[in-house]
């Protein structure tokens, strides 16, 4: 299974609202951790967060920012803040940029920022999505949906003019990763940008199944935590003990996380903004999905049974699997070569050994 570092997602014990934003936090770690151990990653990871208490400290990069106009069909308009890292490359024949979709709904990007330390040669773009970080958040509910995310993003890439491009989903964003890549097989249109492969890091496919993953999980905690005098757990002891359990695996929240908390919406924000959701294949005819990474964390809430059936909406698009729970150091670089020649794979690849910056980077290099 994935060893990777548990950072958190937004979780209320006495609300009942969660934010799928959680485990395996792939980019935002990659590249500051040299190697998974089996069990806790948080020594490596906290030795460099304890480096900046700045985001953009973290790196020195050239970025440009800005804001692109999205309408809906009632014709309001919103505005969405967006942040290029490497402009320059950003219509690199020989590297095509990243696109990074945050989780939640509604945890804005800043916990994905670390990227662009990782892959130090390829431009990165993120956005926060409607209704949190920089971005526009009207309090009208009927402004937001999946759906009109992906049409967002279709305008983010094209006032960009992304023709090209590797797309990254970290939980929500995964879900929202697949809706495009599924909108797009299904388009006549020729306009739509090319996502050449992509990466669905702890995302379920459907949202009543995690939600019960969930609920699972804490009554384990439940039982097997109680205090020396018999008294049950507080909410705030249990949110403790399910973050460093199931989310976040480190003694304290970094500070990249924190921020991106103190910037979250509220209008639109967790899976009771998406309780009904569950993915289904693209239609009969649809052309071919990209390659395809999945991905979760061995101690994630999200777990095998959340993510198996992917394949099962991918699978008749794909022309191959390969599933590994045990792999090594050279064979999950082997598998990312692989994913980066465009060879049609869903592959569930996990590795208690190997260095996840050098995954990636190969990966997407």
């Amino acid at each position: 299974m994935m060893t990777f570092a548990m950072l958190g997602f937004v979780l209320s014990v006495r609300e009942g609202r969660w934010v799928l934003f959680h485990a395996s936090l792939l980019v935002a770690c990659l590249c500051l951790s040299a190697s998974v151990t089996a069990a806790f990653l948080a020594p490596s990871l906290s030795s460099i967060y304890k480096k900046s208490s700045s985001l953009h400290a973290l790196s020195s990069s050239s970025a440009n920012e800005g804001f692109v106009q999205v309408s809906r069909p009632d014709g309001s308009e919103h505005k969405l803040s967006y942040r290029v890292v490497r402009p320059m490359n950003l219509s690199s024949k020989q590297a095509a940029p990243i696109v990074a979709l945050h989780g939640g709904p509604s945890v804005p990007s800043n916990y994905l920022y670390p990227l662009e330390d990782a892959v130090q040669y390829r431009s990165i773009v993120f956005y926060d999505q409607l209704g949190c970080g920089k971005s526009d958040q009207p309090t009208d509910i009927t402004q937001y949906s999946i759906e009109d995310s992906v049409e967002d993003l279709k305008v983010l890439l094209k006032k960009l003019g992304v023709r090209k491009f590797h797309l990254y989903g970290q939980s929500y964003g995964g879900i929202l990763a697949f809706e495009y890549m599924k909108s797009v097989t299904t388009s006549s249109s020729n306009d739509d940008a090319e996502c050449l492969s992509a990466i669905l890091s702890s995302a379920p496919t459907n949202v009543a199944q995690i939600e019960g993953e969930f609920v699972r999980l804490l009554d384990e905690l439940k039982k097997t935590h109680s205090k020396d005098d018999g008294e049950e757990l507080t909410d705030e002891e249990l949110e403790e003990l399910f973050r460093t359990n199931h989310q976040c695996r480190m003694p304290e929240m970094p500070p990249q996380l924190k921020e991106a908390y103190a910037n979250a919406g509220t209008v639109w924000r967790g899976t009771d903004a998406i309780k009904d959701y569950g993915a289904t294949p693209p239609e009969e005819g649809a052309s071919r999905m990209p390659s395809s990474l999945i991905m979760r964390g061995e101690y994630d809430f999200v777990s095998e049974e959340c993510i198996e059936p992917w394949k099962s909406n991918m699978i008749k698009l794909l022309r191959r699997t390969k599933e590994s729970q045990t792999a090594t150091h050279s064979e999950s670089i082997m598998l990312a070569k692989k994913l980066l020649q465009h060879e049609h794979a869903d592959w569930q690849t996990g590795d208690r050994r190997s260095a996840i910056s050098n995954i990636i980077v190969t990966l997407l290099g």
